[in-house]
């Protein structure tokens, strides 16, 4: 397959499963769900956090999450005392253990009051050089600024140690990515779309390879800018959009 072919090949996938009915079965139907910024923000950072294993159970829990937090996170985040940390309800999702999720709010209450908020964070560290992987990691350090569990630092890629950082590029996406469809937020519009890096999983990882888009056998930060580098040959303004479209021939090649 030539270049050409497979460029007419990805968006042809990217137009079927970028529209809004892929909302219904995906994560990000939970930030969908409000419609102020500090709001779809939190409930897309914890959608994200915990977008591993079967989708169904991950709208569960996300959904869980949200009614634990009264349905306004931002609201609760700001508000929430050291009692009201300790009295929240028990919540698990697989590895991502209630420690984890007391912590994710304590932190992101810290980052409102003090650090700007989420794109504050982000911002800070993607201005310099539009450098995602910049993004990601100065949001690491201020994330973990305030006492942690050691066990809590797993659940946040480190990408200075070539983690792929699936969940957070995901949400990066989803709140920086400019669809014109409705799927994804445009919200943090400081933010260049063509600076977006792909969510690398081992599905996309897998189909990429067998497109001969990645050659990295490892699912890690070099496979991350390799693809991406590779997509943006057929889109160098959006080049995350083929996210889409290479979901969509997994789930072709599956049937």
């Amino acid at each position: 397959m030539n270049n050409n072919e497979l460029k007419t090949l990805l968006d042809e996938s990217y137009q079927k499963y970028n529209t809004l009915n892929f909302i219904e079965t995906d994560p990000i139907q939970i930030p969908h769900s409000f419609s102020t910024k500090e709001n779809i923000e939190i409930s897309a950072f914890l959608a994200a956090t915990i977008a591993w294993g079967k989708r169904k159970m991950i709208i569960k829990n996300a959904k869980k999450m949200m009614e634990i937090l009264d349905n306004n996170p931002f609201d609760f985040i700001s508000n929430a005392s050291e009692k009201d940390f300790n009295n929240i309800e028990p919540f698990v999702h697989r590895t991502f253990q209630h420690i984890d999720f007391v912590f994710f709010l304590k932190s992101m209450q810290n980052i409102y009051k003090n650090k700007g908020g989420l794109e504050e964070v982000f911002w800070n560290g993607y201005k310099k050089n539009q450098n995602i992987k910049n993004a990601i990691a100065n949001f690491r350090k201020e994330f973990f600024a305030i006492p942690h569990p050691t066990r809590t630092k797993k659940h946040v890629a480190d990408v200075d140690k070539n983690s792929a950082a699936k969940r957070i590029n995901l949400f990066l996406m989803w709140l920086i990515r400019k669809d014109n469809i409705g799927v994804h937020f445009g919200l943090w519009d400081k933010f260049n779309p063509a600076d977006l890096m792909l969510p690398l999983d081992v599905h996309t990882a897998n189909m990429s390879r067998a497109l001969e888009l990645l050659s990295r056998k490892q699912n890690d930060w070099k496979a991350v800018a390799e693809l991406t580098e590779n997509l943006r040959k057929f889109d160098p303004n959006d080049p995350t959009k083929y996210d889409f479209a290479i979901f969509g021939l997994d789930i072709n090649f599956k049937k």
